[in-house]
Formats: C-alpha cells, structure tokens, sequence
C-alpha cells in the first residue's frame, strides 16, 4: 500500500489499544520504555472521558493503524492559547512515505483552525530523523530553553 491510501482521521476510543502499541513503540525507540506507565484504559478515560485532556488522530492503512498524533491546548501568558504536540509517530515500517508528513499536517491544520498563538512540541537533540523532518518545516529548534519536570509515582 502506498501512502497515498492513508487515511487521517479522529482516533476513537477503540484505536487506543493501537495507539497504546505506537506509543511503547515510541518509549522503546526513545530508550525510555521502562518510564511509561500509561495503559489502553487510562488513554480512553483521558482522551474521552469526562474530563478530555487531549485529542488524538490516527493515519490508517487497510483498516490498520500505523501512526498517531497526540496533542492538546496548553496556555501562554504572552500568546493565550497554543496547541501541543505531545506525541506523534509512524510505525517503523511505514516511516519515510509520507504518512508523519500527513499526520504533521493535519495537526498543523486544526492548530491554525483553532487560532492558536503557538503550535509547539520537543524533540530530543540525538532524534536526527525528526529533527530534519521538522527543519523542513522551517521550525524553530530553541537550544536556549531547557526542559524542567517532576515526576509523581
């Protein structure tokens, strides 16, 4: 199949099971599986549940998911409303056809629909690939800015 067949659509909780699968396909490639704790159940209740912390689309092939993007608004006191990009990823044996630049795309899209001050993700400075995927979008790659968290258990 080619990547033109894909098609970009809104996830439904019943992708979550898939989108769970792309996502520990992503905590691997990113060395960083032993720090995912989320589960199937957890992604439905957040996604679609009361609450609805994100939205989520899926690039489908023959009715199989091979990609997601997760994102959802976050607020900035010099720009008001911004759209994050958390996640979004192409299932390995999909990459380099298309497919990321459709779901990026997409995501870019409901950004400008949504008239955001920001459209925003991170990406780590070794992940050369997406690196020189987001170059193409002519988007600012901020050295300055570190990362600061705490993680709850």
């Amino acid at each position: 199949m080619k990547e033109s067949n894909a098609i970009i659509r809104t996830a439904t909780p019943n992708d979550m099971q898939s989108v769970h699968a792309l996502i520990t396909e992503l905590a691997v490639y990113e060395n960083a599986a032993d720090q995912m704790t989320n589960s199937v159940a957890q992604l439905i209740e957040d996604g679609f549940g009361v609450k609805k912390l994100f939205d989520c689309i899926v690039a489908e092939l023959g009715g199989e998911v091979v990609g997601f993007a997760l994102f959802y608004t976050s607020y900035s006191t010099w720009k008001g409303a911004c759209l994050y990009l958390e996640d979004f990823l192409v299932t390995e044996k999909w990459r380099g056809k298309g497919i990321g630049k459709l779901l990026f795309d997409e995501v870019y899209q409901i950004a400008k629909k949504r008239k955001v001050g920001r459209f925003e993700w991170q990406v780590l400075d070794w992940n050369e690939p997406a690196i020189n995927f987001y170059k193409k979008y002519h988007a600012n790659l901020d050295p300055e800015w570190l990362n600061g968290k705490i993680i709850f258990d």
